[in-house]
């Protein structure tokens, strides 16, 4: 059996709360192309345990561990007009989805949050998946 690193110490380690995870959330945000980041200025970021009833309902989903992350609003491409009362487009990533998808995969937290920003904000840009590959391939590692 390997020896665990005392360094490493798990036994005093939690899972990242909320607030922890909003800042993981704006590390990874800030790692993303500066081009990139300049045409999200008018969307929200939030970080929510699990999706709310309406959206867990409205999704048809199985589990709440079944989203990782929410775009809600109107694409770039789907904005002719400004509306009056229209909300601010929203981006809301599901901290408890994300760690126990972090759980089951061997990738690093930081790099989870990173992809489920990009996807959700290439809906925003109504992006391809090709796209969204090529920003997500450009960005820096994030630790997490």
């Amino acid at each position: 059996m390997a020896r665990i690193d005392q360094t490493d110490d798990w036994r005093e380690r939690h899972a990242p709360t909320l607030t922890t995870f909003e800042q993981l959330a704006f590390e990874a945000y800030s790692h993303l192309p500066d081009e990139f980041r300049k045409l999200t200025t008018d969307l929200i970021i939030e970080v929510a345990d699990f999706p709310s009833d309406d959206v867990f309902e409205d999704m048809a989903l199985e589990t709440p561990f079944d989203l990782l992350g929410l775009f809600e609003g109107r694409g770039i491409g789907e904005r002719f007009t400004m509306e009056t009362g229209q909300f601010p487009n929203r981006i809301t990533l599901y901290r408890r989805p994300i760690l126990d998808y972090w759980a089951e995969n061997e990738e690093t937290l930081g790099d989870i949050i990173t992809h489920v920003l990009i996807h959700e904000i290439g809906h925003h840009f109504g992006l391809s998946d090709d796209d969204m590959e090529r920003i997500e391939a450009s960005v820096e590692h994030v630790g997490g």
